[in-house]
């Protein structure tokens, strides 16, 4: 479906990043990654997926980074089809302790790098009249969590730029979504599970239980392929005309 498309996707070396970038390059999309840790891994899991992929390191803090690896992109590839702006961190304190080196690290992060990445890509998806801007967001952005005023504010922001350039797009062949998830098992949920076992002094099984019990009335997690699954979704033509939607995968939490 996607063959001849260009997807670029931050924070895409692990977790969430990197099921999306699959389920994109199972569908024909070359793929651009981003992020730290292991590269190699990832690289081979998509090439053997038949497709081209690229890597490039930016730290997604610094606008500087994020233009010169849209550019790299555009020289690779020719232009970016389908960006998704997944990069992300988190820092867990009340607001009157939250560093604020945290904070400027998590707004810079999680929602000034998809207006980079956007303004970046949109020129050449708009001359070629087809182009898919997906922004991972959380459930987060659409209610909040105690101690999580940063993260929180961000994935807010990010829902909101999503309609934005929904609407100033909308007679367009490019589209602009959001996708919410609840918990999903990625590593950095991993470590919040391990950290609750170790400090409870409970097994891991009984740490999940709670975590999930605490927000997620299915109580099971999204899966990386899962959301990746509506990645694929909104790149089809099904979703021409899905705009500015904030679709969350939840297992029910928003709708406490």
């Amino acid at each position: 479906m996607l063959k001849g498309k260009t997807a670029l996707i931050t924070g895409s070396t692990s977790g969430i990043g990197l099921g999306i970038a699959k389920a994109l390059a199972q569908q024909g999309a070359n793929i651009m990654l981003n992020g730290f840790g292991d590269i190699e891994g990832p690289k081979a899991e998509i090439a053997a997926l038949g497709v081209q992929v690229d890597y490039h390191g930016a730290d997604m803090s610094q606008p500087a980074d994020i233009e010169a690896m849209m550019q790299q992109a555009a020289k690779r590839f020719g232009r970016v089809d389908i960006l998704v702006n997944n990069a992300g961190i988190q820092h867990v304190a009340r607001i009157e302790n939250f560093p604020v080196e945290r904070w400027d690290a998590i707004i810079a992060i999680n929602l000034s790098s998809a207006f980079h990445a956007t303004r970046l890509a949109l020129p050449a998806m708009k001359a070629a009249n087809w182009g898919r801007i997906i922004n991972v967001a959380s459930v987060h952005g659409l209610v909040g969590s105690a101690e999580k005023s940063a993260y929180v504010a961000a994935k807010h922001g990010v829902v909101g730029l999503t309609k934005v350039t929904a609407l100033e797009n909308a007679t367009t062949g490019v589209t602009c979504n959001a996708i919410c998830p609840g918990w999903v098992l990625t590593p950095l949920v991993q470590k919040q599970v391990d950290a609750k076992a170790e400090a409870l002094k409970i097994s891991n099984a009984e740490a999940t239980k709670l975590l999930l019990g605490e927000k997620e009335p299915s109580m099971q997690f999204t899966s990386p392929e899962e959301l990746g699954a509506l990645a694929v979704f909104f790149c089809s033509a099904a979703g021409n005309n899905v705009r500015g939607a904030a679709w969350n995968m939840d297992g029910g939490w928003a709708a406490q």
